[in-house]
């Protein structure tokens, strides 16, 4: 084929000019990791996919920050106070009553001959289960209600009962089996165990201790606490660090120790791409900067650093109503960090990355326009090189 005409002066230019206005046009074809800074933010007014893009400045970092500590479980649980041991149906009591000489209301007396003649008399009667209606049934007292009391409790209503029909009796209740105050810990633990509460009033770290501690890394695992139709995890190191999140357990409490590595993904113009994982008691954004290599010095568009989450409407206030959500209730929001304001660097220590985030980062306008140039150069060199061969 000839090629001379790429030899005539007029040509050559006319080339480039025509092939550069063909780039031009369509920017968007260059090689790049993913939209820009200007794509990711008219996300929101689009009508496909209204996104909320969400700027993080104090205010915001509050806002997630207070979000975080809601979860706590001294504030899902309460500060609730150690009630002691209750009696719950299923529980098997042993029942004993001492009257005093001469009156015998019981029939089976059991005598201590070391105390001579004048000995009180004890009465022991056989063990007995509380019944489902939660009582139990003595002799001259009737059916005595016994579930969610206390044995002392029982042992007044026993004696209350009596008086008038035996000699100053004096009872004793005791638990000769445990059936219902009890915690159950499975999980990521030595041996899943049903921790039997006292009154002394166990915590959830001796809940943890009683199982013989936890089979991974303290940093890497989360509790979990369900407690009726409630269900709280919170990072184990969190409960160490923080004495009020020790919260005291109630009867049928479920403790559950999860090995859950938390992760976080980053893309765009960082010093790694990939997913990176997390410690359970979580990490800031300035955190996940540092680990993911810091932003690239020709690549990265500072001003444009995304995280992208599945958030709780709460957290966005009123700006989160009326937006599109997930089946789970959660909003689609992409929030932003300018990294060019040395203010957000004190932002960025404190808020938080949550497991599942994306963060990205966007190319800069100039290294966008770099790849164009070093295209068209490529272009110019190829088409001298044409125009040598034609000649």
């Amino acid at each position: 084929m000839n090629f001379s005409f790429l030899a005539k002066a007029p040509v050559l230019p006319a080339l480039l000019v025509v092939m550069a206005g063909s780039f031009l046009a369509s920017c968007s074809s260059l090689p790049s990791s993913g939209a820009n800074t200007e794509r990711v933010t008219k996300v929101e007014t689009s009508s496909a996919l209204p996104i909320q893009v969400v700027d993080i400045d104090d205010a915001t970092a509050r806002r997630v920050y207070a979000a975080e500590k809601r979860i706590r479980f001294a504030d899902v649980f309460g500060a609730e106070k150690n009630l002691g041991y209750r009696v719950g149906a299923g529980d098997v009591l042993e029942v004993s009553i001492w009257e005093a000489p001469p009156a015998t209301l019981f029939g089976a007396t059991v005598l201590d001959p070391r105390m001579g003649a004048a000995t009180t008399r004890v009465t022991t009667f056989p063990e007995q289960m509380v019944a489902h209606e939660g009582t139990i049934n003595i002799p001259f007292a009737g059916m005595v209600p016994a579930a969610g009391k206390s044995p002392q409790q029982v042992e007044a209503e026993i004696a209350r009962r009596l008086q008038g029909k035996a000699n100053q009796p004096q009872v004793l209740v005791r638990v000769t089996r445990n059936a219902t105050s009890n915690v159950t810990v499975v999980g990521e633990v030595s041996q899943s165990v049903r921790m039997p509460l006292t009154a002394k009033g166990e915590r959830l770290l001796d809940a943890v201790a009683a199982a013989g501690g936890v089979r991974q890394p303290v940093g890497k695992m989360t509790l979990q606490v369900t407690r009726g139709e409630v269900v709280q995890a919170m990072a184990l190191d969190t409960v160490i660090q923080d004495p009020k999140q020790n919260i005291v357990l109630q009867p049928g409490d479920v403790v559950t120790a999860l090995f859950q590595p938390l992760s976080f993904t980053v893309l765009g113009a960082t010093g790694k791409n990939e997913e990176l994982p997390f410690e359970a008691q979580g990490i800031t954004l300035a955190q996940a900067l540092a680990r993911s290599g810091g932003l690239q010095d020709q690549r990265a568009d500072a001003q444009g650093v995304f995280i992208f989450r599945y958030e709780e409407p709460l957290v966005l206030g009123v700006a989160g109503e009326n937006k599109p959500m997930t089946l789970d209730g959660k909003v689609p929001v992409i929030y932003r960090v300018d990294l060019k304001d040395p203010r957000s660097f004190f932002v960025a220590q404190g808020f938080p990355i949550r497991n599942k985030d994306v963060m990205y980062v966007a190319n800069a306008p100039a290294a966008e326009l770099q790849k164009f140039l070093n295209i068209l150069t490529s272009i110019a060199f190829s088409a001298q090189g044409l125009g040598a061969i034609g000649r």
